[in-house]
């Protein structure tokens, strides 16, 4: 039986996790105390009641709540080191991190160019402090107008390899991938890597968008690919690594529990499979816990988890000497 010991001891790459929706509870509290915010609860205790996943409607809710305290670049570089230190324990080497950059200068009103100052001083504390690294995937916004996702990936194209390492599009996939092409060209024609997520919610028609107008380099979730055998062929064919998050599927709905969930058999089809934590603290879970949860549920030791941490390795942005110093 694996160990929580022996997986803290392995390094690993995380590949599929969202800044804002990592944000502990203490910090919120603090954030929220800091800028008069009313939340619904007061006290610690409280607060990660509320944090608890019930649906989707309420994790909604907690997710608009968290990026409405965010209120300066100073709290962005607070939740940004913060979210590396909890990294750090777990000894996660290196993070690709998904940020809606938009949205935070959109509602909040923080400029992209101060945002990007403050991240990309915890970026450094990271590397100097912690000795670890972090890059971040501006992400569009399914729903999004197509010139606010250009803007993003303006703002990708100018920031790639200086804290910023792929263009990303998230968000409720009925709304749609294709509308957004214009902005994928632009980030393709300046060397910038696509990363959708696709395939989670809706079925495989949303991963076959992804590849063909987006051509995306990594696919977030993927699970619903296993709807489409000429699919589950391509993919296998060309190895596109999958961002798996079976906590996050489980309590979304996605699949009733993880006994039933296909993440072995994603690997057993050949695919290239990652593992995944998406949203920690509102799903409960840590890159760790989805690692021992996989090792309880499916019988996985050691050796399998190696080689989903080998895949995050190779799958992610790294330069080739950075990658060779995280093999597990």
């Amino acid at each position: 039986m694996v160990t929580r010991d022996e997986l803290l001891r392995m390094p690993k790459v995380e590949l599929h996790v969202h800044l804002e929706g990592s944000i502990r509870p203490e910090t919120l509290l603090k954030l929220a105390k800091r800028h008069a915010i009313p939340l619904p609860a007061d006290d610690i205790a409280g607060l990660r009641e509320w944090y608890r996943f019930r649906d989707f409607p309420h994790f909604v809710e907690v997710y608009v709540a968290i990026s409405k305290c965010l209120r300066t670049p100073e709290d962005l570089e607070l939740v940004a080191r913060e979210f590396l230190e909890g990294q750090a324990e777990q000894n996660i080497r290196h993070s690709e991190v998904t940020y809606t950059a938009a949205t935070i200068e959109q509602h909040v009103g923080i400029p992209f160019e101060y945002q990007m100052k403050a991240l990309r001083n915890a970026i450094r504390y990271g590397k100097e402090e912690l000795g670890i690294s972090m890059s971040l995937i501006l992400d569009i916004v399914r729903g999004m107008t197509p010139e606010r996702a250009h803007q993003v990936a303006e703002w990708t194209v100018a920031n790639h390899r200086y804290g910023v390492c792929a263009l990303g599009i998230a968000g409720e996939e009925h709304r749609g991938t294709t509308e957004y092409a214009s902005a994928f060209q632009l980030a393709l024609d300046s060397g910038v890597p696509i990363v959708a997520h696709a395939g989670e919610t809706c079925g495989s028609e949303v991963i076959w968008d992804s590849l063909n107008y987006a051509q995306a380099t990594r696919i977030g979730h993927g699970v619903r690919c296993l709807d489409d055998s000429e699919l589950v062929a391509k993919l296998r064919e060309l190895q596109t690594p999958l961002e798996v998050c079976p906590s996050s599927n489980v309590c979304l709905g996605v699949f009733p529990s993880w006994e039933q969930h296909p993440l072995k058999k994603l690997m057993d089809e050949g695919l290239c499979v990652t593992l995944n934590s998406d949203d920690p603290p509102m799903f409960g879970t840590t890159l760790t816990d989805e690692f021992l949860r996989a090792c309880e549920t499916f019988g996985f030791g050691m050796e399998e988890c190696r080689a989903l941490t080998s895949r995050a390795v190779a799958a992610s942005f790294l330069g080739e000497a950075e990658k060779a110093e995280i093999q597990p």
